[in-house]
């Protein structure tokens, strides 16, 4: 009966914690991300006849996809772990 109590106190704490702090913070570094990726496409399309600034275009298109890519897969982790310690009600978008 106290393990189960603890267990509960335990997943309460931890999807507390997951949608205050981790899911708020993966949208917000996304979309950082997303704007990153946008700003080097108009940086891009905008500044064609200059390749130094064109190139800068290119390098934000690129870190921006990887930021992108780095937050899809970090949301999969967590649900993986999510789903291996306590079963798939913790993350639930």
């Amino acid at each position: 009966m106290i393990a189960y109590a603890q267990g509960e106190f335990v997943q309460g704490v931890i999807g507390k914690f997951v949608d205050i702090i981790i899911n708020p913070l993966i949208i917000i570094l996304a979309s950082a991300s997303l704007l990153v990726f946008l700003y080097g496409i108009v940086e891009f399309l905008f500044q064609g006849n200059n390749p130094a600034k064109s190139s800068i275009g290119k390098q934000h298109m690129f870190w921006g996809i990887i930021g992108l890519f780095i937050f899809i897969a970090s949301v999969g982790i967590l649900r993986i772990i999510s789903n291996t310690v306590s079963g798939p009600q913790i993350l639930t978008n």
